[in-house]
């Protein structure tokens, strides 16, 4: 398996080379779409990385970057081209585009015990707050909002080899009120970081204080970060099979009225962050359709009429099924449907 360690760059001397280096990661990247342009133009061609490594060939030296980012960089441009399926991308500047240097293991020089890093001639120190596990396979120089950089390093680490009990699952369903209900009856209740932010960054948006819009919306970003990076341990460490209710955020946020609650759950932040540390101890997670999982009774399994429905449904918090007579928590009960329905999905496979 594959893990990203970052840390941040001790910047304060090494940040005007660090932002040159990166435009001369942008001109290259700008090359890449201007040759793309041309190819189109006169020979309808595609150009592929390899193509497009063939014409970057050489030039490190004179950029001032090491070989290796040059093939990142031509191998990012065609992935994304092709993502997106676009004749060519966004032109890249340096006032515009936050800095990125990406290169491969033999790219850096990164020293495991005092956390010393060189790149292409330029040495610097990072906060090495935790060890770096496994081997370096390849990594990135970033920038944040408020311009603080970060050594990104991507280490493969060895597969978890010990006995995984699948009989040790539980449901989640995702929402707004409580980020996070679990099937055993837990609730993560949402923090709601950034409508508490909110009137601050309207105050500051107000009086044009762009400096501190960016440093607050930055702050909740990391707060968001934090919370779901505790309550995604707190559920790995309990449960080795985690099935996840498909709620998506996107679709939601569509709606006006939603849209800030959505963006403000994290929702995919944190199903990131559970099926990657349910991978790292053994276990998986997995997305389960959620359908009528909110109506259905979870004991006798019927969509009975005193059942939430709809639009005026969603204020119905408890209910008791008209069918069996089972008093239910709306959440709690869409949890444990979407718990078997992950596991007869899983028998199915």
């Amino acid at each position: 398996m594959y893990k990203t360690f970052s840390y941040r760059i001790k910047d304060s001397t090494v940040a005007k080379q660090l932002h040159k280096k990166s435009c001369a990661v942008n001109y290259v990247w700008n090359f890449c779409n201007e040759t793309q342009k041309h190819a189109l133009k006169w020979s309808k061609k595609w150009l592929t990385n390899f193509d497009l490594d063939k014409l970057v060939a050489g030039s490190s030296k004179d950029l001032g970057l090491n070989s290796t980012t040059l093939q990142d960089i031509t191998s990012e441009y065609y992935t994304r081209r092709k993502q997106f399926k676009k004749a060519f991308l966004n032109w890249r500047s340096g006032k515009r585009s936050l800095d990125w240097i990406p290169f491969k293991s033999t790219g850096i020089s990164f020293n495991k015990a005092t956390g010393k890093t060189k790149y292409a001639g330029l040495a610097f120190n990072i906060w090495y707050s935790r060890p770096i596990e496994g081997i370096i396979k390849s990594g990135n120089i970033s920038q944040d909002s408020q311009g603080r950089y970060y050594l990104n390093l991507v280490c493969k680490l060895p597969d978890f080899e010990g006995p995984t009990d699948h009989r040790n699952a539980v449901g989640i369903d995702l929402g707004l009120k409580d980020v996070a209900t679990l099937s055993d009856g837990t609730h993560f209740e949402a923090p709601k970081l950034y409508r508490k932010a909110e009137p601050e960054i309207a105050k500051a948006q107000s009086k044009k204080q762009k400096r501190k819009v960016r440093k607050l919306h930055a702050k909740v970003k990391n707060q968001r970060k934090d919370f779901n990076h505790k309550i995604s341990r707190a559920i790995v460490d309990r449960y080795s099979v985690i099935m996840i209710g498909d709620v998506c955020s996107s679709k939601l946020a569509q709606k006006r009225k939603l849209a800030k609650s959505v963006y403000d759950a994290g929702w995919y932040q944190l199903k990131t962050f559970l099926s990657y540390k349910a991978l790292a101890k053994g276990g998986f997670a997995k997305e389960v359709d959620e359908r009528y999982t909110t109506q259905a009774c979870s004991e006798c399994g019927c969509i009975s009429d005193s059942s939430p429905k709809g639009v005026v449904g969603l204020s119905i918090r408890k209910w008791t099924c008209s069918e069996c007579g089972v008093s239910h928590d709306r959440d709690i009960n869409a949890a444990r449907n979407i718990l078997s329905s992950g596991r007869r999905a899983l028998y199915r496979t």
